[in-house]
């Protein structure tokens, strides 16, 4: 049986390990080809070690340069984000895993679906950017995507071969993270908004699911990738997190898919999708499950869920606009420049001033990412003038 070959992109980060450990546990399926980030020289020379890819890529040159005397020639290394680019097109992989954050895969995976391939999608930044473009490519190019993201792919599972007329609602469940119960606090510790009661992910999820931004991306993404209205897509609060997402057809049958909350999971179901193979996760303990809570979501407690479907009902600028200037707020709030609480002011403001500009949307690359930039940078300015005003009201 010939094994299927895999690049991982953005190996380093929390995805990219527990991909790592899916394709050695089913490495009598499952090649790894390539390992890919952006600096992480220590921890990615590691993983090169244990699991001997053929090849690893660090687009930052100083890194890669480092990876190399490190690495001794053992394993070709290569730099450049066109050297991503390069292994997602080549016909020495059949799969492509994207977790390197935000937008930066972006190329590289429309570069694996214009060559057909499966792609493994685990950002989600990357369809609410740039959703539509990527779905245009890959309905021309049959390609495949399959969604690295426990609600996602619990919709993918319960849709799997029905016909998308009987569905009435996709439902989408959320955790609530740690301000599910009195909604967004103006400003908390950082210690405690990066405590998420469920998941153990990477900083800047981890804050977008205390504002629910996280649950709003995913909206995106459910409508573009299963080609469903905004409409008929639901959150809702499900603390356990067992429950990952549901599908309510028009009959009123709901089929939901339960587990433990392990991202391993939806990972092997994407790397041997359409087979069913035993994981590294194990089964779900019915008979100590107490209880399982749903509640509606407060939309004037979490303002970014409401944005998010804002956007969506505007259209792909305004789902860009929305992406960029959520990464922008949520990067200065780490940084300590914006409290909690403004994360969605500045999400809020950006979008109605680059909807305001009117220009033509143009379903293009280079029309969405001049989009993205210029949000970034409006985000950027709204932010620096905060801190302005602030220093002025210092005492001298």
């Amino acid at each position: 049986m010939r094994k299927t070959r895999i690049a991982v992109f953005g190996s380093t980060g929390s995805i990219g390990q527990s991909a790592l450990e899916v394709i050695a546990h089913l490495s009598d399926r499952l090649k790894l080809v390539a390992i890919a980030a952006h600096q992480s020289v220590e921890q990615i020379s590691l993983q090169a070690q244990k699991y001997k890819p053929e090849l690893v890529i660090l687009t930052d040159p100083a890194a890669a340069a480092n990876a190399r005397s490190q690495l001794n020639r053992q394993i070709q290394i290569l730099t450049g984000t066109k050297a991503l680019d390069r292994i997602a097109e080549s016909a020495d992989i059949d799969l492509l895993i994207m977790a390197m954050s935000g937008t930066a895969g972006i190329s590289a995976v429309l570069r694996a679906l214009r060559t057909g391939k499966k792609v493994a999608l685990a950002t989600k930044e990357i369809l609410v950017a740039y959703g539509e473009l990527v779905m245009k490519t890959c309905r021309r190019y049959r390609g495949i995507i399959l969604p690295i993201d426990s609600e996602l792919a619990a919709l993918h599972q319960c849709l799997e071969g029905r016909d998308k007329s009987t569905v009435r609602r996709l439902i989408l469940t959320a955790s609530g993270g740690p301000f599910w119960r009195k909604g967004l606090p103006k400003n908390p510790a950082l210690s405690s908004v990066l405590r998420h009661p469920t998941w153990r992910m990477g900083r800047k999820i981890t804050v977008d699911s205390a504002t629910l931004m996280n649950k709003g991306l995913e909206v995106i993404e459910a409508a573009r990738l299963f080609n469903i209205k905004p409409a008929c897509i639901k959150t809702v609060i499900h603390p356990e997190s067992i429950v990952h997402s549901m599908v309510e057809f028009q009959d009123g049958s709901i089929l939901a898919q339960l587990s433990k909350p392990d991202m391993r999971l939806p990972i092997q179901y994407c790397l041997t999708y359409p087979q069913r193979l035993p994981s590294l996760v194990s089964p779900l303990p019915f008979d100590s499950i107490t209880r399982l809570r749903f509640f509606p979501v407060n939309y004037e407690w979490f303002p970014c869920l409401r944005l998010a479907y804002q956007a969506l009902a505007a259209g792909a600028l305004a789902t860009c606009v929305l992406n960029a200037a959520n990464e922008i707020a949520v990067e200065a709030f780490l940084n300590r420049k914006i409290a909690f609480a403004t994360i969605p002011v500045i999400i809020e403001n950006t979008l109605v001033a680059c909807l305001k500009q009117k220009r033509k949307n143009r379903l293009t690359f280079a029309g969405l990412r001049n989009s993205e930039i210029r949000a970034a940078a409006y985000a950027r300015s709204l932010i620096e003038k905060q801190n302005t005003r602030k220093d002025k009201c210092l005492p001298q």
